[in-house]
């Protein structure tokens, strides 16, 4: 088994002809490229002042980005889990290069988990305006909210929900739309063996039905003007260039534009093919459209009552609502939070580009901004997304831990850091927000989420 199978190879034939199928298939069995994405919500200029194990050359097409070298395993550093980088395969870089996302915009990332999309596509926002992160499946949505949070995203809304269920609440809301959409995923197979067996000769007929669904709630979300890459991780021209060709045939106000990025083949025709023996990568598509200014804009919402919206954890404390509020003051410093939402027992930083929390009525949310802080019986304490969220300069008190301190402390130890004051404190190593702690009697009691500790 894990052989290609014979209707992939006479169709890779076709499209590559017998010299470039040949050379494809050789790449094949080289070894699989890696790369990492730093943090740019951390280092804005995309150079960490850190050391990262097997930091190699930029990646040419990605801000931030470094191919990985050699049998490094950077995943396995603390710096990893308190977001200091995203380990992401090469050319699936290439999708939020060419939506180009920029601050203050609001942006959709509609098939989003695992998230490395949705984060590369956050650090390029800097903070600024709204991006709100779909994926319809609820056990990987809880990835990607997981992995905005790692990230120390502050703007992003977590949503579970399939499209058609979106679209009512977004109509021509959004300036830019990522769908990088599920495929038979053709560009995997030297990566993930395995999908070469669940690959068939229909394969891609029932994947480009479902895009072109997918397509079409997008179109709905999209503001005049606004920009859409659709991109998948599949080489066949039924799912790329034919659907394409099948949604822009029924959208005429959709057109493709020219995408030009730097170490990748042209993209002069609004779409680039990617194949692992042309870039240091795997298989990748990305195509980039743009729906007319002038296109009619869908009908707006009206909001008339307060409702209650679902998602959010029911509530099970009494601790007054003032407590909860005033609880971070104590935490950060030259920073502030000035939408704030309760839900619940929770307290929420709302991103700025939200501008009506009714919008997600109905919705199953997982995330609604930065989660400050959560009442635990009659206390209340700060939530573990407003650590990652913060950086040291915003903490008001901060413990630099060494290497060995941060494993202990991401394992669920508590620390001896000697005579520090009492209270919350974010602890760091290098620079980088790992998680709260809290110093009494002498000893740094740990705060870092049981579901997260690392053995």
């Amino acid at each position: 088994m894990n052989q290609l199978p014979e209707a992939f190879i006479i169709q890779m034939k076709r499209l590559l002809g017998e010299a470039g199928f040949f050379a494809y298939e050789k790449a094949l069995h080289e070894p699989v490229t890696r790369a990492l994405r730093v943090n740019l919500l951390l280092w804005p200029d995309g150079t960490p002042p850190c050391k990262i194990e097997g930091l190699g050359e930029a990646v040419p097409w990605a801000k931030g980005a470094y191919f990985v070298e050699g049998d490094a395993r950077p995943g396995l550093s603390p710096l990893h889990e308190g977001g200091a980088f995203y380990l992401q395969e090469p050319s699936a870089l290439t999708a939020v290069s060419a939506l180009d996302p920029k601050p203050g915009e609001r942006i959709l990332d509609l098939c989003a988990a695992p998230g490395g999309k949705s984060t590369q596509i956050a650090a390029l926002m800097q903070g600024r305006g709204l991006l709100v992160c779909n994926e319809p499946v609820p056990s990987r949505a809880q990835i990607l909210s997981r992995n905005v949070e790692r990230m120390g995203v502050r703007n992003a809304v977590v949503v579970s929900g399939m499209p058609d269920q979106l679209a009512p609440h977004f109509p021509a809301f959004f300036d830019r739309i990522l769908v990088d959409a599920p495929c038979s995923g053709e560009g995997m197979f030297r990566r993930q063996i395995e999908a070469r067996d669940e690959w068939s000769e229909n394969s891609p007929r029932g994947c480009a039905d479902r895009q072109m669904e997918i397509l079409e709630e997008a179109a709905k979300m999209l503001a005049p003007g606004g920009k859409l890459v659709y991109s998948t991780c599949t080489f066949n021209d039924t799912e790329n260039e034919g659907v394409l060709a099948r949604f822009t045939s029924l959208h005429p106000e959709f057109s493709l534009l020219p995408i030009t990025l730097p170490g990748l083949p042209d993209g002069s025709k609004g779409y680039i093919h990617l194949y692992p023996h042309e870039i240091r990568g795997e298989g990748h598509f990305v195509s980039l459209l743009q729906k007319s200014p002038d296109a009619p804009a869908s009908e707006t919402i009206s909001f008339t009552e307060e409702k209650p919206r679902r998602g959010a954890k029911p509530a099970r404390s009494k601790a007054p609502a003032k407590a909860k509020i005033d609880l971070p003051d104590v935490l950060f410093k030259g920073v502030s939070f000035d939408r704030l939402h309760m839900a619940g027992d929770s307290l929420w930083a709302l991103p700025d580009g939200l501008d009506d929390i009714r919008r997600l009525d109905g919705l199953r949310v997982l995330r609604t901004g930065l989660l400050l802080c959560h009442a635990e019986g009659r206390r209340t304490e700060p939530d573990h997304a407003l650590a990652m969220a913060l950086r040291p300069c915003e903490a008001a008190r901060t413990a630099q831990l060494t290497h060995e301190q941060a494993l202990a402390y991401q394992a669920g130890e508590a620390l001896d850091l000697g005579d520090l004051p009492a209270g919350y404190t974010l602890l760091t190593l290098d620079g980088v927000s790992l998680g709260f702690g809290k110093q009494a009697g002498g000893i740094m009691k740990n705060h870092y989420p049981k579901g997260l500790r690392r053995r």
